[in-house]
């Protein structure tokens, strides 16, 4: 099984090489294209008006001056020659991608990519909390990761689908279990703007979040509510977004 390996943290993140031994715990035949730069954030963006630059870091491990996106048709198109990867791994990212994450990160675009490319497809996110956040529980993710990934694989995954896999912020010790779930939905006051001065007293800004509207008890069955719960949330996201119901109200509408 051929795997490719990327993220949106950057090549140098940890948690890239915290994915590369989950693929390894799966084949030998394991490649690393991410981007030289972190990219957390920029969700499916494709890189049309620049120039990609390709640096070979090491056998097999390549950086791209791109997005998570471009190092995934870089690493499918070119790089991996006529024999095209099996399985992309997106990840491990640091920080959780669950709920409104889902739309922005560059973690899930990764994986998304792989999956329009045909292949099956994981994205992997490490949560942490403000104890955890300098260390980050990797061992978590390295213990749960390659038995979720073999199930998964074998069980085989449906077209247009990318599975979206957290792993809660405790020790693998304290891990109560997995649990498939769904996209769960903050409330609307999670994202803020946070305004400052420069040297020269000129305003800038940056985006930021509501701790404590993040906070807030989710709806069971979703994957805010399995981290909160200490589980491996695992979710099934679909590439097709359109809402079916809806078109049937659209279509008797506008007739």
């Amino acid at each position: 099984m051929r795997i490719l390996c990327t993220n949106d943290d950057g090549i140098n993140a940890p948690g890239l090489k915290v994915v590369e031994e989950i693929a390894r715990a799966l084949s030998e035949d394991v490649w690393v294209v991410a981007p030289e730069l972190d990219q957390s954030g920029v969700s499916h963006s494709l890189s049309l008006n620049d120039p990609l630059r390709l640096r070979e870091v090491g056998p097999r491990h390549f950086a791209v001056r791109g997005t998570p996106t471009d190092c995934v048709i870089m690493g499918s198109r070119h790089i991996l020659g006529a024999k095209l990867p099996d399985v992309v791994l997106s990840g491990v990212n640091k920080g959780r991608n669950v709920a409104e994450d889902v739309v922005y990160s560059g973690t899930i675009a990764g994986a998304l990519e792989g999956t329009i490319l045909g292949i099956p497809s994981f994205a992997l996110s490490q949560e942490f909390s403000v104890e955890t956040r300098e260390r980050l529980p990797w061992d978590t993710a390295r213990k749960f990761g390659p038995d979720i990934l073999r199930k998964v694989i074998k069980a085989g995954i449906p077209k247009e689908t990318v599975i979206n896999v957290n792993f809660p912020s405790c020790a693998p010790e304290d891990v109560l279990g997995i649990r498939v779930t769904r996209q769960g939905k903050r409330n609307l006051g999670f994202l803020r703007i946070d305004e400052r001065r420069d040297g020269r007293n000129n305003p800038y800004f940056w985006i930021g979040f509501e701790r404590a509207a993040m906070m807030d008890t989710p709806a069971e069955g979703t994957d805010l509510a399995a981290l909160r719960e200490r589980y491996v949330s695992v979710t099934p996201l679909r590439l097709d977004r359109t809402n079916e119901a809806f078109s049937e109200e659209l279509s008797a509408m506008l007739k």
